[in-house]
């Protein structure tokens, strides 16, 4: 299995999961596009595009950084233009870029619904429109193409949508953009949704929601990146699954989930959304461990 020589369109590779995503399918030998806004160093975010791209060039993998803001169509078509130049094609899209507020319906102002939206289900569907020629193209070249969209099983239960009502429609409305285009691409396009169980060592965790304790309680994102690079390698016609990281990789024979803890000795924290019907790997320990040795 490899993604030698496939080229990858990730929004948000800046960093963090799509990052890694990336790093993963450079050390085969892809092209990356690193699709994200930073270009310039910010004072709390590590990295920025031109940062992503060497990475991924040591890494073994070809880079082009490209500013993108998924809420602009111009700046999406302009950018899914340049990397079909550059590469020659386009075989997987990535849509990892999000954001997130986790304020009741009373206490989020509209402008920050609206950025949830407009990032997350809007951007999911302007960037996966403007790639779905260009993936039907690799369709028929033979390539293998993939959408992935980093969002949850479609779960519709209160416990979800309560106190977090805004982000939880958002970040849901990726996952039914997953769910229209797996029927409309069928037998084209593989188009997938994935979603950590426990939260992953990110810089929305540090800064946003837990700081550096939630950090420690959490997974790397190297834990979603070999789940990616999996569903990359299935057939195009594996469509339509919402997958739990550790669970679509137990199914896949991974038995070692240790190797994600960002700190053995932490109980690892539980993310939103995973619904109860997947459960947990049989292999996997969530609780902290005792040392070694």
């Amino acid at each position: 299995m490899s993604l030698k020589g496939k080229t990858l369109f990730i929004t948000g590779a800046s960093r963090g999961i799509g990052l890694a995503i990336g790093l993963r399918a450079a050390r085969d030998g892809a092209n990356v596009v690193v699709a994200a806004k930073t270009e310039t160093a910010h004072p709390k975010l590590p990295g920025t595009i031109h940062t992503a791209a060497e990475e991924l060039k040591a890494a073994g993998g070809n880079a082009l950084p490209l500013v993108v803001d998924v809420r602009e169509e111009e700046s999406v078509a302009g950018a899914i233009a340049r990397t079909v130049e550059h590469f020659g094609g386009l075989d997987i899209v990535v849509n990892n870029a999000s954001a997130i507020n986790l304020a009741p319906v009373d206490k989020l102002d509209m402008k920050r619904f609206d950025l949830m939206h407009q990032v997350n289900a809007r951007g999911t569907y302007l960037v996966s429109k403007y790639a779905i020629p260009h993936l039907r193209e690799s369709a028929a070249a033979g390539r293998n193409p993939h959408i992935l969209a980093l969002s949850p099983p479609l779960d519709m239960n209160v416990k979800w949508f309560a106190g977090t009502t805004g982000y939880s429609m958002a970040k849901f409305g990726m996952s039914l953009v997953v769910l229209g285009l797996s029927g409309e691409l069928k037998g084209e396009v593989g188009v997938n949704a994935l979603w950590p169980r426990t939260t992953i060592a990110t810089s929305a965790i540090k800064n946003l929601l837990g700081g550096d304790s939630l950090m420690r309680q959490s997974r790397s994102p190297e834990i979603l990146a070999d789940a990616a690079w999996r569903i990359f390698n299935k057939p195009s016609d594996f469509t339509g699954h919402f997958l739990v990281d550790d669970t679509f990789l137990a199914g896949e024979g991974v038995t070692d989930f240790d190797v994600y803890r960002m700190d053995p000795s932490q109980a690892l924290a539980p993310d939103f959304f995973v619904p109860e019907a997947i459960k947990p790997p049989a292999t996997a320990s969530y609780g902290p461990l005792t040392p070694k040795g």
